[in-house]
């Protein structure tokens, strides 16, 4: 895949003041949420300029950090139409520091709760929560804790769940068996690790697992708080992996032997293939530029060199930025033409429509401010999107319900 190396950008006017921030703090409480149903505002037109993206030699931040509002993409020659989002409801809430979200056949949902390592089962039909189990060994704390959920893609016969967590020593993959006809709370059996050594320290951990439409696991790393992992292909950290369901470097790998698929990333949370089955991942950047990328097997996303757009040969640029009071992106998903970036830092949820290798035009703005620090999007079978809240991570100013599930109908336009 070439690289990207257009230097004129087309900004999103977003009009927001950012907050002066650092890695411990909470994201400003701008409005009150409704779980009742509410259509999103199409967002502001954008209008053209011309940005570039320096480097930052600023100590590093993690989920949430404070700039000037900017969202930016590679233009394409044909501007799409408006996307749109409305708010069906609320699946559930009363849930605490949720994480990691997986859709079940018949739809009901799993979720992660970071700090207590539980795994709760949210029926589709009412929302109503039960303990699936708890995870041993998870060492909370920071950013770490139980992270990443995915379901095996023969889910309906081997019934088996794949958690990312952090220990204390390791960020890790493990495999449990899930058995709905044993009572609540021991419904998990006895986790399976099946690939370690992550690194992991108090922020930039990662944690977004998936499987891809090629059957492997994908799974989004961290550096740990150490740039040295990002460009080190013998380091797990700052990376995408891609692993056989038993935890092997897939075939096919672009380094012989090696898990890493793709290098120079400093906290990957998102993960998600579009309909020609490319896949996306989001990156939370240093103080300057977060990013939307296209991965691609073998190529180097630059960090810590070089923080979003550079145009530098050896690197490859993102297809949409945003400074990183707007974004601080986490989970991703595909629907209706478009990615769709959960913020936590922004308290909102972006939009990026497609249109071949690039973005269709600038992102666009949803649900700013409404429901607070935004940590998980999943696209449901059903074609609706499934938004994760996540305001009592102790960054957020959590209101009553909080977290909280919607359930969101997008339409590309």
């Amino acid at each position: 895949m070439p690289r990207r190396t257009a230097a004129l950008l087309v900004a999103l006017a977003l009009g927001s003041a950012a907050a002066a921030g650092c890695s411990s703090a909470a994201a400003p409480d701008r409005a009150g949420g409704s779980s009742s149903d509410a259509a999103a505002s199409v967002p502001a037109s954008a209008s053209a300029a011309v940005t570039s993206a320096p480097e930052s030699s600023a100590p590093a931040a993690s989920e949430s950090t404070a700039s000037a509002p900017t969202g930016t993409a590679t233009p394409s020659p044909a501007a799409p139409a408006p996307l749109s989002v409305a708010v069906r409801g609320t699946v559930t809430d009363g849930l605490k520091s949720p994480w990691g979200l997986a859709v079940l056949p018949g739809g009901d949902l799993l979720v992660s709760e970071r700090d207590s390592a539980r795994i709760l089962r949210v029926s589709a039909k009412d929302g109503a929560r039960t303990v699936a189990g708890t995870v041993p060994g998870v060492t909370s704390g920071g950013e770490g804790g139980l992270l990443g959920l995915a379901l095996s893609p023969d889910f309906a016969a081997d019934h088996r769940v794949y958690a990312y967590f952090s220990t204390g020593s390791d960020n890790r993959i493990a495999r449990l068996d899930l058995d709905p006809s044993r009572p609540s709370g021991s419904q998990l059996g006895s986790p399976t690790v099946l690939f370690s050594g992550i690194p992991h320290g108090p922020r930039h951990n990662g944690g977004r697992i998936a499987f891809g439409p090629d059957g492997f696991l994908y799974a989004g790393t961290g550096d740990a708080d150490d740039r040295s992992h990002a460009q080190d292909r013998d380091s797990l950290g700052g990376k995408v992996l891609r692993l056989t369901r038993d935890g092997e470097p897939a075939p096919g790998n672009p380094f012989p032997g090696s898990p890493v698929w793709s290098l120079g990333h400093r906290n990957v949370q998102g993960l998600a293939w579009d309909q020609r089955g490319r896949l996306w991942a989001s990156e939370f950047g240093q103080d300057t530029w977060d990013e939307l990328n296209l991965i691609t097997p073998g190529a180097n996303y630059g960090w810590p060199t070089v923080e979003g757009t550079a145009g530098r040969a050896g690197f490859t640029d993102p297809v949409a930025q945003w400074h990183t009071a707007d974004a601080s992106p986490s989970g991703i998903a595909f629907a209706a033409g478009a990615v769709w970036v959960a913020a936590l830092r922004g308290t909102r949820l972006w939009g990026v429509p497609l249109a071949g290798d690039g973005a269709a035009g600038a992102p666009q703005e949803f649900l700013r401010g409404e429901y607070g620090r935004l940590r998980t999007v999943a696209a449901d079978p059903d074609g609706t999107l499934l938004l994760v809240t996540d305001n009592t991570d102790g960054r957020g100013s959590p209101r009553p319900g909080d977290d909280r599930i919607l359930r969101l109908a997008v339409d590309g336009g």
